[in-house]
């Protein structure tokens, strides 16, 4: 019988930073956070900024560096892809990152760029510095990138055992996941980018005619065999959190709808004016990490 064991020590903030790998033979980045009191082996968050967001941007609008400082687990917030940009890059100026979650979005798809790849290689290389549990490996983002948590559940269920989605559906095809993965999902009513009720949305970019988020909730609850009647409750004041019961394992299925909610991380910061601001109904940074904590594989 295996034994396991596990340790706690003091780490530095030198590991925090922008780290570089080769993927297919294109550099890769991202960005790590590393608590400086942690016990091994140690959970590990995947954030994944939204379109046109960074490492940095992604670690600034959620605060998980925070919640990974007074919950002892490390974070990992990888970049997506974009156009080349010297000058702009010289300038020190964004450009728009995205990731291949399958129908979208941006040059990430129009490359057929395998962030699948990239996000188990960033992983490897993350665990030959730190000692991971791989029960314990989990992802979560908004919009597109909450889009590519879901995509990293379709064909990575091996390595995740959970995700979060704000703002985001499902749009690759076909998802089939070998493994059961929980899922927590968050969206606003009002949310114009990714409609609730699917479509293609009045403020987005990309043009992507959506699916329903519910037909994403149906299609991860039917895949963890869970009841077919989600438990309703209102946890905040214009909340409603719909659980689905008795799915299989030690997984679950949680949905949040926010009334009047935007496009945007619900607790988080407002990146930019021109965005929507973010609803204080609930904050999504903690919820998540909570329900991440009580669903490792089992």
């Amino acid at each position: 019988m295996a034994l396991l064991f596990s340790f706690a020590v003091q780490t530095t903030r030198a590991e925090d930073g922008l780290h570089r790998i080769i993927v297919d033979q294109t550099e890769r980045s991202y960005a790590l956070h590393v608590p400086p009191a942690l016990t091994f082996p140690a959970p590990l968050a995947i954030v994944l900024h939204g379109g046109g967001g960074s490492a940095k941007s992604a670690a600034a609008q959620a605060g998980f560096d925070q919640e990974a400082d007074k919950r002892g687990f490390i974070t990992a917030y990888p970049e997506g892809t974009d156009r080349a940009r010297p000058l702009m890059n010289a300038l020190g100026k964004p450009g728009f990152r995205t990731w291949n979650a399958g129908g979208c979005c941006g040059v990430a798809v129009e490359r057929s760029m395998d962030d699948v790849g990239f996000i188990r290689a960033m992983v490897a290389e993350i665990a030959k510095a730190y000692p991971i549990d791989r029960k314990r490996i989990y992802a979560t983002g908004l919009s597109n990138g909450g889009m590519m948590a879901y995509r990293l559940a379709c064909e990575a269920s091996d390595l995740v055992a959970a995700i979060g989605a704000v703002s985001a559906v499902i749009v690759v095809a076909p998802c089939e996941p070998r493994f059961p993965v929980s899922l927590i999902a968050i969206h606003g009513t009002a949310d114009q980018n990714v409609p609730i009720a699917g479509g293609v949305g009045p403020k987005s970019i990309t043009k992507y005619p959506y699916p329903p988020v519910q037909d994403s909730i149906d299609f991860w609850a039917a895949h963890d065999d869970c009841g077919k009647d989600p438990i309703a409750s209102t946890p905040a004041e214009s909340v409603t959190l719909r659980s689905y019961p008795l799915c299989i394992g030690n997984t679950a299925v949680d949905y949040y709808v926010i009334e009047g909610g935007g496009h945007a991380w619900p607790g988080g910061k407002r990146m930019l004016k021109m965005l929507d601001a973010p609803s204080q109904a609930i904050a999504a940074t903690p919820l998540i990490w909570q329900f991440f904590a009580a669903h490792p594989k089992p």
